[in-house]
């Protein structure tokens, strides 16, 4: 360490004056090292506070009133941090940089090269960037507030795809693992499910909508194909008042157990082609009727059952104004 009280030299003898100058010399070449500003300080002077040890040697400029921190140098580490953020190097040299605080762009952009990527805290690939050397489409990533989720989205053209592209035969897998994973669209629109962008493929539309329809189409003559057994559940249905009311939208495939006579209404939310089903187990000997929408062979209403514990069958079809009996069998024994 080397300070002096003022750098003037005065008229002395050459003995002393050479003494004087050494030490003068020994500051300027040392920066003024000590703990504490030197007494020799002037506007402009740079000196090194060494107060906070070898870790911690804090490089001051005094102004003419206050000496400014400009970084704080360690000399263990052989590294140095500046305390202003307009300070700016070049860190070409330095192969393994690191960040005493966030990186702001200020408005600027960071420039990756061509197959190059972000590593993680072990030093592996976490994201790696692909370009295109006429690319005008870019990937968008928004962060969302509180009950938001955050968006991963296209940008660049006026309508643009969002590939998720698996690698080989990778699979595409979406949900967290802990929870029942859902498919939807944004907003009030319909959610279609097709191949090959469209071209040459059926496809499944969910349409939005308080009563929305589900339509299941295929391409050319392709067919609808279960390989499994497909069925529809069978709920029931229940007389009041000596009346059935039967929306078949909601139980195309229904059964009825009898607690008095009763007539079958007329069914509501009929579409033309469809099929329903009908079992009514008799629970005593009660008396079956059929609104006049229920057409059956030669327009003749069938003589229910009408015994405990027996079944009777019944499969219509809706042709738009009348539910058209295909099929019948009574007197099944209740199972």
């Amino acid at each position: 360490m080397s300070q002096v009280s003022d750098v003037s030299l005065a008229n002395q003898g050459f003995s002393a004056f050479r003494t004087e100058l050494n030490n003068i010399l020994g500051a300027l070449n040392t920066l003024h090292l000590g703990t504490s500003a030197p007494a020799s300080l002037a506007a402009g002077s740079l000196w090194v506070d060494t107060s906070g040890g070898a870790t911690a040697y804090i490089l001051k400029f005094y102004d003419g009133s206050d000496s400014i921190t400009l970084g704080t140098i360690n000399t263990t580490a052989n590294s140095v941090d500046w305390s202003d953020s307009s300070v700016t190097f070049d860190i070409v040299n330095d192969t393994s940089p690191q960040l005493g605080g966030d990186l702001d762009t200020n408005s600027h952009n960071i420039a990756i090269d061509d197959a190059h990527f972000i590593k993680d805290e072990n030093g592996n690939e976490q994201i790696i960037f692909q370009t295109t050397s006429s690319a005008v489409n870019e990937l968008e990533i928004t962060n969302g507030a509180t009950g938001d989720g955050p968006i991963l989205g296209a940008s660049g053209e006026t309508n643009v795809d969002l590939h998720i592209k698996p690698k080989g035969s990778g699979e595409t897998v979406i949900g967290s693992g802990g929870a029942s994973a859902t498919l939807t669209s944004s907003g009030a629109y319909d959610l279609v499910l097709d191949t090959n962008k469209g071209s040459n493929s059926g496809n499944i539309t969910i349409t939005d909508g308080a009563n929305g329809d589900i339509d299941i189409t295929t391409n050319g003559t392709g067919k609808i194909k279960f390989n499994d057994l497909a069925y529809i559940p069978q709920q029931a249905i229940t007389s009041t008042s000596n009346a059935v009311a039967w929306d078949v939208q909601a139980k195309p495939n229904a059964y009825h157990i009898t607690t008095e006579n009763t007539t079958f209404s007329a069914p509501t939310n009929g579409v033309e082609g469809a099929f329903i089903c009908l079992e009514i187990n008799f629970n005593g000997s009660h008396t079956i009727g059929w609104n006049t929408v229920f057409e059956f062979a030669a327009s003749t209403e069938p003589t229910e059952t009408a015994t405990d514990a027996k079944t009777d069958l019944h499969i219509f079809r809706y042709n738009g104004a009348i539910w058209q009996e295909v099929g019948r069998t009574l007197n099944l024994s209740e199972s």
